[in-house]
């Protein structure tokens, strides 16, 4: 407060917060599952939470605020809404790559740069030990997990990985390889 009992702009803001304080630990939650409703996306709506939280800290005469939580609930709407609109103009928008930019090949050379890799790979695993060669089949081309690997060929899952590794490695090799003129 000044000398004549007023009271100062600090006052005021500090006020304010321990009121945006309070909004927090009692609605945050109501708040998120709000927005989270609207926006369908847990990130966006924290988001957007802390944005309406900011914007409750930063109000330029908070005593003329009637009901705090109605405000707050009103300016997060608000942006939900904002947020949405500029899905929709980002999703309406076309987006156009110049031919030139692309840097791929026609497909017909594509798909024989994608035949002579295939070769490649075929060859660089037939070079291997046949348990390597099968743990990196089974979970890198099958996409099978570690351990239903090491079921199956009735090793640990850390011997998988071992393989894996190696096969990796080999194959990286070649592939290197083949890259160097």
């Amino acid at each position: 407060m000044d000398t004549l009992g007023k009271p100062t702009d600090l006052d005021t803001s500090t006020e304010q917060a321990a009121r945006v304080a309070a909004l927090f630990r009692e609605h945050n939650r109501a708040l998120i599952a709000f927005l989270q409703c609207r926006l369908n996306s847990f990130s966006d709506a924290q988001e957007i939470a802390q944005e309406a939280y900011v914007r409750m800290l930063t109000l330029e005469r908070p005593d003329e605020v009637v009901s705090q939580r109605a405000y707050l609930f009103r300016i997060a709407s608000n942006l939900a809404l904002d947020r949405l609109r500029m899905r929709k103009v980002r999703n309406d928008m076309p987006i156009e790559l110049p031919a030139d930019e692309l840097h791929l090949p026609p497909v017909p050379e594509r798909h024989v740069t994608t035949g002579e890799q295939w070769r490649e790979l075929r060859k660089a695993l037939r070079e291997l030990p046949a348990k390597t060669s099968q743990a990196f089949v089974m979970h890198v081309i099958e996409g099978r997990d570690f351990h239903i690997v090491a079921q199956v060929m009735k090793l640990s899952e850390r011997m998988v990985r071992y393989h894996v590794t190696n096969a990796l490695a080999h194959c990286r090799a070649r592939v290197d390889e083949m890259e160097i003129p």
